[in-house]
């Protein structure tokens, strides 16, 4: 218990992985305006080749969904072999407002998360929940591009969920739940919004929580998270990526 607890206060010093997503973030739509994007960022390089979508095509500057079985020359995404589009997409978004609006969420709930859990075990849930989000939202929505830090930040608030509803660690002071449900409410009331990608990272942050409790025998913050833990984070990513082969194989 000793060592859990000295472990969990070094790792849980500062923020320094949110704050170093967030500089990312930035500066991949500083780069993108550098090349000419525009200020929503769908042009250019850097969106063509990092936008998740099933089953694309490049159009001029710009990117395309296509349904399935549609013969094109060119053809890009997931279902062509570009897997990296399920994290990079991740560290893309669709103009200054979507990118300040993910950045000051991901600063206040990322940043409380990765100082109660530690640095190593915030970037796990994040990344994993990132790629959980973009299967779910290749299920709903695979010819659609999309983009946005939103499916992983929904993870650490499913994270911050199991802490809150079964260890009664109030990492968020007790309101994740309540954030998740105007978030959800959110989503499904505005248009274009990956209502996959939010569901999806939210159950992945959330199984990988419990992964790391080994499923409520230890605490996330202070306890080992010994093999189990580590094979739930592998799973759930593993799994991600086998929903996403199951449901794009057609569009090829």
């Amino acid at each position: 218990m000793t060592r859990g607890a000295q472990r969990a206060a070094y790792e849980g010093v500062g923020s320094k992985v949110t704050r170093g997503l967030i500089a990312l973030n930035i500066l991949v739509y500083v780069a993108e305006l550098l090349q000419g994007s525009g200020v929503s960022a769908t042009k250019g390089s850097i969106y063509q080749n990092g936008a998740l979508l099933a089953n694309g095509v490049k159009v001029g500057n710009t990117l395309a969904g296509l349904p399935a079985h549609v013969p094109f020359p060119d053809l890009v995404g997931v279902a062509h072999g570009e897997w990296w589009r399920m994290l990079t997409a991740a560290f893309l978004h669709y103009g200054p407002f979507h990118l300040l609006l993910n950045m000051l969420a991901l600063w206040w709930f990322g940043s409380a998360l990765e100082r109660r859990i530690g640095s190593g075990r915030f970037i796990a849930i994040y990344i994993v929940s990132g790629l959980a989000g973009s299967a779910g939202a290749l299920m709903l929505d695979p010819t659609t591009p999309t983009v946005g830090a939103s499916g992983a930040i929904f993870g650490v608030l499913g994270a911050g969920l199991v802490m809150e509803q079964f260890q009664r660690d109030y990492v968020f002071g007790g309101s994740a739940l309540g954030v998740i449900v105007l978030n959800l409410v959110f989503t499904f009331s505005v248009a274009n919004i990956s209502i996959g990608g939010h569901i999806g990272g939210l159950l992945g942050g959330a199984a990988c929580a419990f992964g790391l409790s080994r499923f409520g025998r230890a605490h996330i913050a202070y306890g080992r998270a010994g093999l189990l833990g580590y094979a739930t984070i592998v799973a759930v990513g593993a799994a991600s990526f086998l929903l996403a082969y199951w449901k794009t194989r057609g569009y090829a």
